[in-house]
């Protein structure tokens, strides 16, 4: 019982009504169904029924529970109404979609799981912090959060089958600025564009061999006996530590190449040689091997990097930095095209990408903290002193920095703010297309709400209860 409700890829009405009918569980009537909380037996209600699929009260305040993490501060009923609007909709779209016969590949799940794992790590500070704040393991939230992320997935599917190719034109996004009342014209947040020039420290040769050595250690107290998953807790420098090092199953595209190819070798329960890649040096266990996926645990380690060495990069970044202010013929621009090792930004004169945005904007809290503190404190156009920061691997990294542009907070114009405002009427145009849309499967779909559900004013306004 408890498996079905944890489990559950596709939970129906009529799964449940089999399920309570061979239980003799009557007292019920069906008005809610039972599912274990950690400490204590819980009563989980139905709050509604959209053709084939269904609502549930732990539904809603699993989603609360999750934009209260994430920052959002509505009141919490109509947050909680908001919430409940959300997941009718998206019943609705994934009814549809199982008429239809439309899916996502599991490939796709993990990838957006992975995605979502890494944000949650990313705002808590580390692994550690998110098992502590949920009270569960990574490999339980993921399981937990796999039947929410397939059904994510599929409502955008469906929903840009319906939409299709929505376009604006010149005259369209006008309209829609025009129309939008005064207090309802989006305000602009304080956004910044940034160029970097990043170096590398490089690891000295006696640092790499003391790595290596360690992992050797490591590799040889397993292969006698001791446990890769302790020891991954005890020695790992990555996030992947508190879970013993596992990562969960992987295609081959989704490892760095080294690490897959080692890794796609072994047999299960073999322990790989040292692997480098570009997050330093590894260890591999592989736990399982599904078709082309492999469930793996790892120890990493990264060499140390000599003060000496530390020193030296940041007397070049001044020496860089100081080259720019004096040299009118050297712009920032193309000394980064010259020294930076940035992968990712060189080759565009050093802009930094806003890659969660989609754009060179950042607002101050999209920044790493080590790069937020700089720009705080410059002025448009100038250079930051040299720094120490992480790239999107981990690894240690300086740079210098030049405030680009920081545009302040405004209304939204036709004039500065355009592609927003593109982007907005696309927005509200699909909006209109996937309204009617609902409008007309209301008409053809089975609906109840239940009684206990949330009395919200949008379920009469939007007819999802129909008019006596």
């Amino acid at each position: 019982m408890k498996y079905i409700v944890a489990h559950r890829q596709k939970m129906s009405l009529k799964s449940i009504n089999r399920f309570f009918f061979c239980c003799s569980i009557c007292i019920f009537y069906l008005q809610g169904i039972i599912v274990f909380a950690r400490d204590s037996l819980i009563i989980d209600q139905i709050y509604a029924v959209v053709g084939d699929e269904i609502v549930l009260k732990s539904d809603i305040e699993k989603q609360f529970e999750q934009y209260r993490f994430q920052g959002v501060k509505e009141p919490e009923e109509l947050l909680k109404c908001n919430i409940f609007r959300e997941f009718l909709v998206q019943k609705m779209l994934v009814n549809q979609a199982e008429l239809d016969s439309v899916t996502v590949s599991e490939a796709q799940v993990n990838v957006q799981l992975d995605q979502r794992i890494n944000y949650m790590i990313e705002s808590l500070g580390s692994a550690e912090n998110l098992v502590r704040y949920f009270r569960k393991s990574i490999a339980e939230l993921k399981d937990e959060l796999r039947p929410q992320m397939y059904e994510q997935l599929v409502t955008q599917k469906m929903q840009s089958d319906i939409t299709g190719a929505i376009s604006v034109t010149p005259s369209d996004v006008r309209n829609y600025y025009q129309s939008l009342p005064d207090d309802s014209i989006p305000f602009i947040e304080t956004y910044y564009q940034v160029n970097q020039i990043v170096l590398y420290p490089p690891f000295t040769e006696q640092a790499i061999y003391d790595v290596k050595d360690k992992l050797l250690l490591l590799r040889k107290r397993i292969l006698e006996g001791e446990k890769f998953s302790t020891l991954a807790v005890l020695y790992s420098e990555d996030a992947s530590a508190q879970q013993g090092g596992e990562i969960g199953f992987m295609a081959r595209g989704e490892l760095a190449p080294q690490y897959a190819e080692a890794a796609f070798k072994l047999k299960e329960g073999g322990i790989s040689t040292i692997v480098e890649t570009e997050f330093g040096f590894h260890i591999i266990q592989l736990i399982e091997r599904r078709e082309n996926k492999v469930n793996t645990r790892h120890i990493l380690m990264r060499p140390r990097y000599s003060s000496s060495e530390l020193l030296r990069l940041r007397t070049k970044l001044d020496s860089i930095a100081g080259l720019i202010r004096t040299n009118d013929t050297l712009s920032f621009e193309e000394a980064a095209r010259i020294f930076s090792q940035d992968d990712d930004t060189r080759q565009n004169g050093g802009l930094m990408i806003n890659f969660d945005a989609g754009t060179s904007k950042f607002g101050l809290d999209d920044f790493t903290p080590f790069d937020g503190y700089e720009v705080r404190r410059l002025k448009q156009g100038e250079i930051s002193q040299p720094f120490e920061a992480k790239d999107k691997n981990g690894r240690t990294v300086f740079k210098i920095i030049q405030l680009k542009q920081k545009s302040e907070g405004h209304k939204a114009n036709l004039k500065d703010d355009y592609d927003m405002l593109k982007k907005f009427a696309e927005q509200y145009k699909r909006q209109i297309v996937l309204n009617e849309w609902i409008a007309k499967k209301q008409k053809t779909t089975f609906i109840q709400i239940r009684g206990d559900a949330p009395a919200c004013q949008f379920l009469k306004t939007e007819n999802w209860i129909k008019a006596e």
